[in-house]
């Protein structure tokens, strides 16, 4: 089991090296994809938008059966990444989750035109991804960044990200368990699509488990995966 800490650096230095564009590894050996065929030891969950921009293992420059990683359209939360995190948090001891999302995200958009202009006819399948987005963003637009266009879809996307990380932390019996107990952590970051820098929110309650025990993890010295 990879303590916490130590998965916060291997994707610190991950983001760093793809920032600089470099890889640590070349294409896994044919031994090596043997060896994983008989098991894996993820060192972190990231839960991430399916955006093609957004490839968790080259984000974080990780090779096979380093991350077990769930993507859905908004990195939104549903029955079914609950029980995905449930499963590789329980079955591998994996203890960092990592919910991460990225600016001009295309399902943010999509739900800030929803919002703006209720359309008729839009694909039930959709509409649940928008439905599911929508409660963390709809507040926005009775404050002054209803104005400001790139401000609001950038407010709306940190939102988004946090109101998954709180459906994760609370909306789960057993991640509740395997944290309090086991030291389960589940943190927000954001993808930038204009730098490559992934940055770690640190909010209230933005951290926790082994997280509180080493903060400067997250000082800004550290490198790419930022306050």
């Amino acid at each position: 089991m990879v303590p916490v800490p130590e998965a916060l650096d291997r994707l610190r230095a991950g983001n760093r090296r793809f920032v600089a564009g470099e890889r640590s590894r070349a294409l896994p050996s044919r031994s090596e994809r043997a060896e994983l065929a008989a098991g894996q030891e993820p060192f972190a969950i990231v839960l991430g938008c399916s955006d093609s921009r957004v490839p968790a293992e080259l984000v974080f420059d990780q090779g096979l059966g380093d991350l077990f990683v769930i993507r859905v359209a908004g990195n939104v939360v549903a029955p079914s990444q609950v029980g995905s995190v449930e499963f590789a948090a329980a079955k591998f001891g994996t203890r960092l989750v990592v919910v991460l999302g990225h600016t001009r995200c295309g399902a943010i958009l999509a739900t800030l035109d929803e919002l703006a202009r209720p359309s008729e006819g839009r694909s039930p399948n959709l509409r649940s991804i928008v439905d599911r987005v929508r409660p963390s963003v709809e507040s926005l637009l009775a404050t002054d960044l209803r104005h400001d266009r790139e401000a609001l879809v950038a407010q709306a996307t940190r939102a988004n990200v946090r109101a998954s990380v709180d459906h994760l932390r609370h909306g789960s019996q057993i991640l509740e368990r395997l944290i309090a107990e086991d030291g389960l952590a589940v943190v927000g970051a954001e993808y930038s699509l204009e730098t490559g820098v992934v940055t770690l929110f640190d909010d209230e309650g933005g951290v926790g488990g082994g997280l509180r025990a080493a903060p400067s993890l997250l000082s800004p010295s550290a490198g790419p995966v930022r306050r």
